[in-house]
């Protein structure tokens, strides 16, 4: 909604895998572990500007890091 590309670092996915391998409850653990993850991203990303891309990395998924936000090259008015 807010013209963001989201982006899973490959690392950062094994790691999700991981976390619901742990649970073992399949594709519920999933998505509850990217809502966890994405949850403070969602309030926090409509406040920022110029905003391209935002990129999950381990340290995000397993030290609640904060995610890399990759910033555009284009002018607001």
């Amino acid at each position: 909604m807010e013209g963001v590309e989201l982006e899973f670092d490959p690392m950062a996915l094994d790691e999700i895998v991981n976390k619901a391998i742990e649970r073992k409850t399949g594709a519920r653990a999933l998505r509850s572990i990217v809502e966890g993850i994405l949850l403070d991203i969602m309030y926090e990303l409509p406040t920022m500007q110029n905003i391209d891309k935002c990129l999950i990395t381990r340290d995000v998924v397993c030290e609640g890091e904060k995610p890399v936000y990759i910033e555009s090259d284009r002018k607001t008015a």
